[in-house]
């Protein structure tokens, strides 16, 4: 994407080095012990990576949205997994944009020189999963001081993050006049409240994503840690949401793309019956076919990203740029899988790690049926179907 950008060609040339230097073997052993890839992580921060939205007075380099895709696409594609550390750049979109200058001062310099991370991001319940208007967290106002009480789940990298980004009720449904409104975010600061407040429990999952279940017992929050107005927070994180699920497609289309490249590679190599098994076009059309959706894929999410950065809100776009992104993943993994047979399933080729990591994304951070049914109603005109 973006290829005719100066700056975004020298950052896709600089990712694509430093990946260079986490191989597959990396993943692969980190995926074996199901550990955080802290050493990538660091050397993304050291380089300025993860910092690139952050604008140059606080410490980051100012680039555009677009510089964060470039930089998870180039890691997907390199055999790696940006879901350690993506949740730091497209939170950013709820802090750089309601935040206080007080908290831009406060913690954007340390996040943008990696002394501070933000890769928490509260919101899901198990109550009611991606229906967030329903959440039940409360955040109780008391003096100069918020109580929280409540359960997250699926809060992933709460174990590895300075700060959490939370969605909390500041107003019971019963008191507010719109579902969006009486719900607020906070910043909190999770080293001064774990086991203060705060519990995290891990999750094990399929794959390596240090995901967790987060529990607030009477945790105070100071208020100067709300972001923007009491009530509003919904709005607040909408930017935040369409930024992610953007971020997601740039991930998905990096994993395509190495699922096609793996796929090709395999079958002009691979020789049964006397000849290679990417002459047959049982083989050749599934990856064809793959390769097509990643790049219409690709084109649905360069939209989003220029209407994200021109201040306009791309709700259908950015989630029809996901919905497309992580089904051309999908497709590109089957093929990938297909194409290797049993040696797909097999550790040393890697195939079957990137298969779980980007099965992932039919279902997070949104659903593929909750996509279709926003399309249907905010785009079509059909009736709400819930």
């Amino acid at each position: 994407m973006f290829d005719d950008d100066q700056d975004i060609s020298a950052i896709k040339d600089g990712i694509k080095s430093l990946c260079l230097k986490f191989p597959n073997k990396y993943w692969r052993e980190k995926d074996r012990s199901r550990s955080y890839p802290e050493e990538f992580v660091k050397a993304l921060s050291d380089h300025g990576y993860l910092g690139c939205l952050i604008p140059e007075e606080y410490g980051g380099s100012g680039q555009p949205l677009r510089a964060a895709a470039v930089i998870l696409e180039g890691i997907h594609r390199s055999g790696g997994n940006g879901a350690a550390c993506h949740a730091q750049m497209y939170i950013m979109g709820t802090l750089l944009r309601h935040g206080s200058e007080e908290q831009k001062k406060k913690y954007l310099p340390g996040i943008a020189e990696g002394s501070l991370r933000l890769q928490a991001f509260g919101v899901t319940e198990p109550s009611s999963g991606t229906d967030t208007l329903s959440l039940k967290t409360t955040a109780r106002k008391d003096g100069n001081t918020y109580i929280v009480n409540g359960q997250k789940v699926w809060t992933s990298r709460a174990e590895h993050s300075d700060l959490m980004l939370l969605l909390a009720r500041t107003q019971s449904r019963e008191q507010v006049e719109k579902r969006t409104e009486g719900l607020s975010v906070f910043i909190v600061d999770m080293r001064s409240a774990l086991d203060k407040g705060l519990t995290i429990r891990p999750i094990r999952t399929m794959l390596n994503h240090a995901t967790t279940e987060v529990f607030f017992d009477e945790l105070k929050v100071p208020e100067e840690n709300l972001i923007g107005q009491e009530g509003k927070g919904f709005r607040y994180i909408l930017d935040g949401m369409n930024a992610e699920r953007i971020l997601i497609a740039a991930e998905c289309i990096g994993d395509s793309r190495w699922f096609t490249d793996k796929a090709t590679s395999y079958a002009n190599d691979r020789v049964v019956f006397d000849r290679p098994i990417g002459k047959n076009q049982g083989i050749q059309f599934p990856i064809a076919q793959a390769y097509a959706a990643t790049e219409a894929a690709a084109l649905m999410t360069e939209k989003a990203i220029l209407m994200y950065e021109n201040g306009r809100r791309p709700g259908a776009e950015a989630n029809m740029a996901k919905l497309l992104a992580s089904e051309a993943s999908w497709k590109a993994a089957e093929a990938c899988m297909q194409t290797h047979g049993g040696f797909g399933f097999a550790e040393e080729y890697d195939v079957e790690r990137k298969y779980r990591e980007t099965r992932l994304y039919q279902i997070a951070p949104i659903s593929t049926n909750l996509i279709l049914s926003y399309i249907a109603e905010h785009v079509l005109g059909l009736p709400r179907s819930y």
